[in-house]
């Protein structure tokens, strides 16, 4: 059998990783927790992509013997990930390097596959990558009724995490009283979102290090990273680019490439991840408008100062190298960035 509960499994693995109990509130379970050697994780998102009725909001945790990995799913492509060494403070990951930390013959290992709501999805996020609200010294947030009243007092518009038992449980505040929880665990039948939360407010143990209450603002929608595939098209294209101006005679055009990738990175700070130099680069944490308009800054400041002698102008040499993947670059929006116009 695949599947077995988070204790029994815990114990077979015996996963050292403060987080390997931490849960999170779900819809519709698409895969329960089971072993990670009893799952292909490509082939599982693969399918979440293709299959039009797999295509869901949700989320996929792989717990590995030290780091746990989250990733974002938007009609069942992965749009973002996090990771986390104790399940308390995590990191905005890129996909491809999230992908990279997980085994293909994993021997330990543990995964899920859980549907939720898009609001969800972005609290989630935002409470990993973004530090919570301070509260006044003199609000007990372990204190249901006093952390209730303050939020009531303040009108405030966010989001409670409460976490209790290993569960990491949502409640989203409008006008200081919660209107929507997403619980790790299921409520009785009549008890109120709002009370359910003071309930789980109020029975937080002081000496329990890992529960506890935090406050965040209403958080952004959920940041879409550009695809790994589009990332590796413009490492690609770039190389390709340096190639073909040394063989029309620009002998210095790794150095002048290199030299525009490090101007550009306090404006385009994404270029840092971009060296060509470097055999196995990290992927970068970027949205895909922000990646193109790079890209396009630094083919931009290439292409002038290292111009190819016999006369070759920058459109016709990006149009010449892009030609077989110009839909992709079009529909990331590169060729609007460019500082000239390229002629197909």
């Amino acid at each position: 059998n695949s599947t077995s509960t988070p204790r029994e499994l815990s114990e077979a693995v015996a996963m050292p990783l403060p987080a390997a109990t931490l849960r999170f509130p779900h819809g519709r379970v698409l895969l329960h927790r089971t072993r990670l050697a009893y799952v292909h994780l490509g082939n599982l998102l693969t399918d979440a992509k293709r299959d039009r009725a797999a295509r869901v909001y949700g989320y996929v945790v792989v717990w590995l013997p030290e780091e746990l990995l989250l990733f974002f799913l938007q009609e069942g492509e992965v749009v973002n990930a996090t990771d986390s060494t104790d399940g308390r403070h995590f990191r905005p990951l890129s996909i491809a390097d999230a992908l990279a930390k997980v085994p293909g013959a994993a021997e330990f290992g543990e995964i899920c596959f859980h549907e939720c709501d898009d609001e969800q999805l972005a609290t989630m996020y935002w409470s990993h990558v973004s530090e919570p609200l301070a509260l006044p010294p003199e609000v007990d947030a372990r204190d249901a009724p006093a952390l209730f009243g303050f939020l009531r007092a303040t009108i405030h518009d966010g989001v409670l995490e409460v976490r209790s038992d290993d569960g990491v449980n949502y409640g989203m505040v409008r006008d200081g009283r919660v209107v929507r929880a997403y619980l790790a665990d299921p409520r009785d039948n009549g008890t109120t979102v709002d009370a359910a939360l003071s309930t789980l407010v109020q029975s937080l143990r002081r000496d329990d290090q890992a529960s506890g209450t935090r406050l965040w603002p209403v958080p952004p929608p959920l940041p879409v990273q550009a695809p790994p595939a589009l990332i590796q098209a413009y490492r690609e294209l770039m190389e390709a680019v340096v190639r073909r101006l040394v063989e029309l005679g620009v002998d210095g055009a790794p150095a002048v490439a290199e030299q525009a990738r490090q101007l550009l990175c306090d404006r385009h700070p994404v270029l840092e991840r971009f060296a060509l130099s470097h055999a196995s680069p990290r992927g970068p944490v970027t949205e895909t408008p922000a990646l193109s308009a790079a890209m396009g800054a630094w083919l931009g400041d290439l292409l002038w100062a290292a111009a190819p002698a016999d006369g070759t102008s920058p459109g016709q040499l990006i149009a010449s190298l892009a030609h077989e993947r110009r839909h992709v670059f079009q529909t990331a929006g590169l060729f609007e960035s460019l500082p000239w116009k390229v002629e197909w």
